[in-house]
């Protein structure tokens, strides 16, 4: 199954978060699980900020590039389009608002979930949590914002 970071553009597929390309990078991959959009990702022994516990600057990385594909593959059903379709759909991120509500354990796998709540225009708002052993630990408001089709170019 294709991952909504499978469709993006050769250009466009190299950021350390999400890029397929990025051969030192996250390489998150997101799907739809319903209506929320999910990404499952298991931090690294390195990725620590105190003994035990994973860095904050990972977790808003991974909510920023799972909220920019969340929005990608939300406009592309909002305009009932197929995410292989052109021209194609990106995000940079606009904004993001990041809640630690507890630290996040290190070792489990994380789970993100994102909700769309707003498609305006070339914006779109992505509600995201991230979850380590069905507690959640951070939530965050993303408003992404659609890249022009040069952009990168």
């Amino acid at each position: 199954m294709l991952a909504f970071q499978d469709y993006y553009p050769e250009h466009l597929a190299h950021c350390y978060g999400c890029g397929r390309l990025n051969e030192h990078g996250y390489r998150i991959r997101t799907f739809w699980a319903g209506e929320e959009s999910e990404t499952r990702f298991t931090p690294a022994a390195f990725h620590i900020a105190v003994p035990g516990f994973v860095y904050g600057g990972l977790l808003a990385s991974l909510i920023d590039c799972h909220s920019t594909g969340t929005a990608a593959a939300a406009l592309y059903r909002a305009q009932q389009r197929t995410m292989d379709s052109s021209p194609p759909l990106r995000f940079v991120t606009g904004s993001l608002q990041v809640t630690f509500l507890r630290p996040t354990p290190l070792g489990p796998e994380l789970t993100l979930r994102g909700r769309v709540s707003e498609i305006s225009g070339r914006k779109v708002t992505v509600e995201t949590s991230v979850w380590a052993h069905d507690v959640t630990t951070v939530r965050a408001t993303v408003v992404a914002v659609e890249m022009p089709e040069d952009f990168g170019l």
